[in-house]
């Protein structure tokens, strides 16, 4: 459907439901008065509306960007309409904030990134156009030099690019994959011309699958959960630089507290991602039962829930003392007082192939954060390792019917394969997973299998159960999520995962695209 086809559509169908001569007085009332149906589909055309035109005023922001660089100087789009650069010039056009501002440039600019200059000034030029644009002038392959000789690419950005101006990527989740992925690493300087070529050219094919991937992922996850899995997939993919980041952010990690002018005492930490992942858990295990954690079973356990839910403080209160706690006690901390039942920590996991090869990078269990195999090392020393054989898809191995529940060796299975709760869109860890039956125990004869298994938050479990829901899974295929109302959605596996399933050769063959 042609672009402003699908806006008259929409608008067609607002018309239909809020009349057509509306006045604005009367939209409270007018809209109040649809039924929750009809308020779901208002949201969905005016949300479609609003894509469509986000297409256009993503491209203008591009060739306003490209009009309005330094070297244009005064005479510059922005410049010549008393803005220092195009985000500004945006920011007074639309009333976004800055920061919004920003984003649009940044994705316009990435469309006209590697566009040919012609074609940035409206004219395209053909694919087999020489330096003067004919066949004739491109110089032949035996008397050029390697560069020249180089046959024309797509950027790794490409297949971004035509989803958001094709309207299946938002500006936000394009941002999102984009900056997540980053661009490829530079090739080795010491390589020959050739050589550095042809790796890079590799690197983008690798960088494009994994941009093809993300796109598809778009369909039912948010920005912030591609912007994650991106970074995730481009530490696969990139080892060294995983290593170099992880270490550039150790090295900026700094903690300060100071007095304002009034009294007031102050402090900041800027995390290095071990710290930071020690600190969230440990807040995130005692906080658990107040932030939509697992159902308890034991009965003091439920008790201790029940307190800290009645308590008055607000989390950032209760995460302040529990803090204050933690330094006031030490090394000693008695882990039952202080962390609750189970003392809290940061699970990683590593991927070892049949011959013993471990991966170069590892991952946490909770938010799927990636570390350099050294950090896994030193916990593996530090406090020990649990074996999980799984297959290249990480299904564990069965366990079998021997228990109503799973056992917590099911459970460290079920984090490991699923990485979280795998409802749509949902983002919620490992820890606050649940473990459901998707055969029911009695009425099914339902095994206490893994593969018979999925993990789900409290709120997508009790979502599940009282709201007409339920899961499938033929054999060991992806589980399929269905609604009373006939409709099914694949419950696909975090793309993280099936990097991290790959095995040590990113990316693996079954994920490369076909010739």
């Amino acid at each position: 459907m042609e672009l402003f086809t699908e806006i008259d559509a929409q608008v067609q169908n607002l018309r239909a439901m809020v009349g057509d001569a509306l006045d604005p007085a009367e939209l409270r009332a007018t809209v109040g008065a649809l039924t929750d149906d009809e308020v779901v589909s208002a949201l969905r055309a005016c949300s479609a509306v609003v894509r469509s035109m986000e297409r256009i005023r993503v491209v203008a922001s591009g060739v306003a960007a490209t009009r309005s660089t330094r070297s244009a100087g005064q005479s510059g789009l922005a410049q010549s309409r008393g803005h220092r650069n195009a985000a500004a010039l945006l920011q007074e056009i639309t009333g976004c904030t800055k920061a919004e501002a920003a984003r649009q440039v940044r994705v316009g600019e990435s469309l006209f990134a590697d566009a040919p200059r012609d074609e940035q000034n409206g004219e395209p030029s053909g694919p087999d156009d020489g330096p003067t644009g004919t066949d004739d002038a491109r110089p032949d392959h035996d008397d050029a030099s390697d560069d020249d000789a180089l046959p024309p690419f797509e950027p790794w950005h490409a297949a971004l690019d035509r989803a958001l101006l094709g309207g299946a990527l938002t500006p936000a989740q394009h941002d999102a994959i984009r900056q997540g992925l980053s661009d490829p690493p530079a090739s080795d300087a010491a390589a020959g011309e050739r050589e550095r070529a042809e790796h890079e050219a590799l690197l983008r094919e690798f960088w494009a699958l994994a941009a093809d991937q993300l796109v598809a992922a778009a369909a039912h996850d948010t920005p912030e959960m591609l912007g994650a899995a991106a970074r995730a997939i481009r530490d696969r993919l990139d080892p060294d630089g995983a290593t170099r980041r992880f270490q550039e952010r150790y090295a900026r990690r700094s903690f300060r507290i100071w007095t304002t002018a009034d009294g007031h005492r102050r402090g900041a930490i800027d995390f290095d991602d071990e710290g930071y992942a020690w600190a969230a858990t440990i807040i995130a295990n005692a906080l658990r039962p107040r932030t939509g954690g697992p159902r308890f079973v034991d009965a003091e356990e439920k008790a201790r829930a029940k307190e800290l839910t009645e308590d008055t403080r607000t989390n950032d209160q209760l995460g302040y003392d529990l803090i204050m706690d933690l330094l006031r006690a030490g090394a000693l901390a008695d882990a039952a007082t202080v962390f609750g039942t189970r003392q809290a920590g940061v699970r990683l996991v590593q991927v070892v192939d049949a011959h013993g090869t471990s991966s170069a990078v590892a991952h946490s269990e909770d938010g799927l954060v990636t570390f350099p195999s050294s950090v896994a090392d030193q916990h593996r020393c530090d406090s020990g390792a649990v074996a999980v054989t799984v297959d290249a898809r990480g299904n564990p191995l069965d366990v079998g019917r021997e228990h109503r529940l799973f056992t917590p060796k099911q459970r460290l299975a079920l984090a490991i394969r699923d990485g979280g709760c795998r409802w749509r869109g949902c983002d919620r860890p490992a820890s606050y997973g649940e473990a459901h039956h998707i055969d029911e125990w009695h009425r099914d004869r339902g095994g206490t299998d893994i593969d018979r298994g999925i993990l789900l938050c409290r709120f997508h479990h009790m979502q599940l159960h009282h709201g007409g829901w339920r899961i499938t899974r033929h054999n060991k295929d992806d589980f399929v999520l269905h609604h009373r109302s006939g409709e099914s959605w694949v419950l696909t596996t975090k793309l993280a995962l099936a990097y991290a399933w790959a095995g040590v050769d990113p990316p693996p063959k079954r994920f490369r695209r076909a010739a």
